[in-house]
């Protein structure tokens, strides 16, 4: 432990949820909004990036022998009104934490819950601000972002901002999706939203060809709120982009209560060698494909959690994919063309032999986000996993993502290991505004990658 004046550091190794990347830092953990304010005017040798509950899968949220503020200490509700549905909380609350104590059934059946859920609700609501993330309603209530009222931004100047749409406007629009390098988030208000029932009625329908994802897709999203499929990644030919299209919507009248703050099962450890290969997803996809049985359709009503959460029923299962863990690859391509690009994405992994049991394919709407460097814009979203094998799967990415670049499309950095700097600077057209409202102490191993920060730190 080395103490300093006004801090002290610890020498911790943290890793990314992909496992690709773990390295030592230098971190502080702050217990108090006060003190996270404090440590970051005291200059950092080699810069500093914020942390949450450590859910990116890349390199977005890690500085390799830098420094890391560990904001999981600032875990505490600031004020909810139950009549506005307006909440404050710190920036290491995650949203497991939200919906423990807002979305309980009231009198009506009805309750409160967050705008916009992402794929896991271990995340802290920093990290969801900072990265902007988005859930299987996006073509409807857009990005997190959207429903962020206000936040509490430290400065390395020593200034602690309040930021909003009416207030130091710029500043706010950078730090949403700004990846936590305009300064350190220490609180949040966000609006809620009142739903007529906490349970969801799901219908799942198979289709056997990419053209009918299509076809679902546009007649389910009018009237369904929750909409994604799962892709069989490695079906081929007349076959290919077949799958599991889930939709989902609120209902009164269905007995459900909030999911577990924390797991019930976990993965202790990693395995020596991944579970997730060549085999194994070929029969998991097989089986997974036709688990409607004769119907290819099932109609159900229970609580939000498996439709909104199911990977978060196992702890730690990103340990699945063994010591070398595995990369994520998320793209989002314009709808114009977006069949035809959708089609070359999933004959290039398909050509390839390598992705996993986890592919979600998804439509994001018109509703704009509003961060500077924000991921969702209007278009056809494809995400999956990848198992590290290598040269041999970076090739792969690179191929992926010269496809999504040509297409006019973009990367998500929160789920990013390889991509470019030419690539990110043609997906993201608001860099150079963005680059206004960097804070100086701020950084990360993707900032470097990618360019947005031009410095040169091991």
């Amino acid at each position: 432990m080395a103490v300093t004046a006004h801090r002290k550091t610890y020498s911790k190794t943290y890793s990314s949820w992909g496992g690709v990347l773990r390295a030592p830092h230098e971190a502080v953990l702050p217990t108090a909004r006060a003190e996270a304010a404090a440590a970051l005017v005291e200059p950092f040798p080699n810069g500093v990036v914020p942390y949450g509950n450590g859910r990116s899968y890349g390199d977005v949220g890690l500085n390799p022998l830098g420094g890391l503020l560990d904001m999981r200490g600032l875990d505490r509700f600031i004020a909810f009104d139950p009549e506005t549905g307006l909440m404050t909380c710190e920036a290491g609350v995650t949203l497991a934490d939200i919906l423990a104590v807002t979305a309980r059934p009231e009198a009506d059946g009805g309750g409160w819950l967050l705008p916009v859920m992402p794929g896991t609700r271990f995340i802290t609501v920093g990290g969801a601000i900072a990265n902007d993330v988005h859930g299987k309603n996006a073509h409807r209530l857009g990005s997190f972002g959207c429903h962020v009222e206000a936040l509490e931004l430290a400065r390395s100047d020593g200034r602690v901002l309040t930021c909003s749409r009416s207030e130091n406007a710029d500043l706010f629009r950078a730090t949403i999706g700004g990846l936590g390098l305009t300064g350190l988030i220490l609180s949040a208000t966000l609006r809620l939203r009142r739903v007529p029932g906490l349970g969801v009625e799901t219908e799942d329908i198979r289709f056997d060809h990419l053209d009918r994802f299509f076809d679902l897709d546009a007649e389910s999203t009018g009237t369904w709120e929750y909409t994604a499929a799962w892709i069989d990644c490695l079906a081929t030919g007349t076959a290919l982009g077949r799958g599991i299209y889930s939709r989902s919507r609120h209902v009164a009248g269905v007995a459900a209560q909030p999911p577990a703050r924390h797991p019930h099962i976990g993965v202790p450890l990693a395995p020596p060698i991944s579970a997730v290969n060549g085999l194994s997803v070929r029969a998991f996809n097989a089986l997974y494909w036709r688990k409607l049985g004769a119907s290819g359709r099932k109609l159900s009503l229970g609580a939000y959690e498996p439709a909104f959460f199911p990977l978060d029923a196992i702890d730690h299962w990103n340990r699945l994919y063994g010591p070398k863990g595995f990369f994520q690859f998320q793209a989002v391509v314009p709808p114009a063309d977006a069949k035809a690009v959708t089609g070359a994405l999933l004959g290039a992994i398909a050509t390839s032999g390598q992705g996993s049991m986890l592919v979600v394919l998804k439509r994001f709407g018109e509703v704009a986000s509003e961060g500077l460097l924000s991921f969702p814009m209007p278009g056809i979203s494809l995400a999956l996993d990848f198992p590290n094998r290598g040269a041999s799967t970076t090739t792969l990415l690179a191929r992926l993502e010269a496809i999504v670049v040509e297409a006019g499309g973009r990367i998500y950095p929160a789920k990013d290991f390889c991509m470019s700097a030419r690539s990110f600077a043609a997906g993201y057209p608001g860099l150079e505004a963005f680059r206004s409202h960097l804070d100086p102490a701020m950084t990360s191993a993707f900032a470097r990658r990618v360019g947005i920060v031009r410095e040169d730190i091991p």
